[in-house]
């Protein structure tokens, strides 16, 4: 496939997430639906991450650059106008490749026409590049690449640090590494990737963890094919350590993990522990994927395809258990892990296009829906068990203000989150690890204990 098929095929690619109509989520399967040439899957993938990481500037120069926006039906050429000024600006593609190969792709989507408007565009905004990145930047969410408001709430929940956290979420994240350490150990594995030629070190905080120095194709990785490694921030990493206490020379505990998908987080607890751990989803395509991850890893777990916020979650449980003493709501669950649906808002840098698609109206509907899955699960959990609540969010309505509020209703909940922990700052009844430039995710964890009668 030539380079302007790329830029086209990126553009295409582009348009239901910049109409809040799609995401990138599919990203990898749709280059591949659309016969990209392997040499330029990469070329496509950094195109539509970078359009979306910088969108708010983008979007905002490409108005400047307009008489009047094109119409909805031309949003494949609005697409490839963002793509054009973010190879300028950003990637280190010749200006006039960026220039005439973007204008001329117009042609691949069957709309000629825009050859001309695109050039234009594009050529005015290398003349004037400076004065209309001045123009822009005076409006802070622009200059910022935030949507406003995102970035109100940010700087609302985080006065000290929300600049930083804004410079977090707009670079890539590092590649970040789980060893499976029932195969291997972290000092050993460190050296096969020395071996390799592959540059890494420890995390910081995660005893598993290890972050390296540029990403690398999975399967570059010594072992991965056989389980001996993974892929997974620290951040949800530390989901592990929280849960040691509960789970730690228990074994057999009956653990529920409720939002497993893609099942890092199950993966990780079955590595460290000996557990009868049950894995749910709602979505049996996003279940499907847990159930891959475990048998690369050689671990087993259940897989239940199942909606943990039902009012008949009790019964479903009970009818997709296969041991009618394991997963049975009468004998409930020794640990249960609620990792929530939430606004994405610490794993930005991951999902760029969360700047598109994201709205304030859901931050609401989130909490809700949170608040409905705690209110659930904690009734399937037995007295004196665990429940950790986890969510990849910066938000404290998702967070620290979920908790309380259910603190508040809850007489048997107590938390008993650790306070003395290396890593995040105390957040209400919780932990709270922010975005870290070249670090972890933004991540916050409580732990809760169901008080013995």
């Amino acid at each position: 496939m030539s380079a302007i098929s790329a830029r086209a095929v990126a553009a295409k690619l582009l348009v239901p997430v910049i109409n809040g109509e799609g995401s990138l989520a599919s990203l990898d399967g749709e280059i591949a639906a659309h016969a990209v040439a392997e040499r330029d899957r990469g070329f496509v993938k950094a195109l539509c991450f970078g359009v979306c990481r910088a969108y708010p500037r983008l979007d905002a120069l490409a108005a400047e650059l307009l008489r009047q926006p094109f119409k909805k039906r031309d949003s494949d050429v609005q697409a490839l106008l963002l793509l054009g000024l973010y190879q300028l600006l950003h990637m280190r593609v010749p200006a006039h490749a960026a220039v005439s190969e973007t204008a001329g792709a117009a042609r691949g989507l069957g709309k000629a026409w825009a050859t001309r408007v695109l050039n234009g565009c594009l050529r005015r905004f290398q003349r004037e590049s400076v004065a209309l990145q001045a123009k822009v930047d005076r409006d802070p969410p622009v200059a910022l690449w935030h949507p406003a408001w995102l970035l109100k709430a940010l700087r609302q929940a985080w006065p000290d640090a929300w600049q930083a956290l804004c410079a977090a979420n707009n670079e890539a994240g590092p590649m970040t590494l789980r060893v499976n350490r029932r195969r291997t150990t972290r000092e050993a594995y460190l050296e096969r990737l020395d071996a390799a030629g592959i540059e890494a070190s420890a995390c910081q905080f995660a005893a598993d963890g290890i972050q390296l120095a540029g990403a690398v194709d999975v399967h570059q990785l010594p072992g991965f094919a056989e389980g001996d490694v993974s892929v997974q921030d620290e951040s949800a990493q530390l989901c592990a350590d929280l849960l040691a206490p509960a789970l730690e020379g228990r074994d057999g505990a009956r653990v529920f993990d409720a939002c497993a998908a893609p099942g890092g987080k199950s993966a990780h607890l079955l590595e460290r522990f000996t557990l009868d751990l049950t894995a749910s989803d709602i979505d049996p395509g996003r279940l499907a994927r847990v159930g891959a991850t475990l048998e690369r890893l050689g671990l087993d777990a259940r897989l239940s395809a199942l909606d943990a916020s039902s009012a008949t979650l009790a019964e479903t449980l009970g009818q997709t258990s296969d041991s009618a003493d394991a997963a049975a709501p009468s004998a409930g669950f020794d640990a249960i892990l609620l990792d929530a649906p939430c606004s994405g808002t610490g794993v930005i840098r991951r999902h760029p296009d969360i700047k598109l698609t994201r709205r304030a109206s859901d931050i609401g509907d989130l909490a809700a829906l949170q608040a409905r899955l705690l209110d659930n699960l904690w009734r399937q959990l037995v007295p004196g068990g665990t429940l950790l609540y986890a969510t990849c969010s910066v938000l404290p309505a998702e967070n620290a203000e979920q908790i309380a509020a259910f603190l508040a209703h809850t007489p048997d909940a107590r938390a008993t989150t650790p306070d003395d922990l290396a890593w995040g700052q105390p957040a209400g009844h919780g932990r709270q690890l922010l975005t870290a430039q070249n670090g972890h995710d933004g991540f916050f964890y409580a732990r809760l204990e169901k008080v013995a009668d």
